[in-house]
């Protein structure tokens, strides 16, 4: 099966390069076509989660991942990924358990990449200090 997305798969596969900075518009010219809605407001959207998107696939079946996604700038870029481009399947098993607190640390910081960062050491976990109550007026 072929998406209109296929264009960017072949055009980050031809890149030399291990990073690939492309305006919005740039993408839009590669796939002759604008671009969801979504994809224009939504960092979220430039995610690299497999069940994210269709064209999502596409740039990890490339062997690239999204990095500095700028929804406002209308940029981002393609970094040519290290490895396999999906992770493979894991058996059904509570990953908490399985893994210990470090390894769903790892995991969160993994779906992450990308769309924010994280400085090293900083604990997700932690707390903030921020009140919880609703300010008043």
């Amino acid at each position: 099966m072929t998406s209109k997305y296929d264009p960017l798969g072949a055009y980050l596969k031809a890149r030399q390069t291990s990073e690939v900075p492309m305006s919005f518009s740039e993408i839009e010219e590669v796939i002759g076509a604008d671009l969801p809605p979504k994809a224009v407001n939504h960092p979220a959207w430039w995610s690299n989660n497999t069940s994210n998107n269709t064209m999502t696939k596409v740039w990890l079946d490339a062997g690239f991942r999204t990095e500095r996604v700028d929804v406002a700038g209308r940029r981002l870029v393609f970094r040519r990924a290290g490895g396999p481009t999906r992770p493979p399947r894991e058996p059904d098993r509570p990953r908490a358990a399985a893994e210990g607190a470090d390894g769903v640390l790892s995991r969160v910081r993994a779906a992450l990449a990308g769309t924010v960062r994280v400085a090293p050491g900083v604990s997700l976990t932690a707390p903030t200090g921020e009140p919880w109550e609703a300010e008043q007026s």
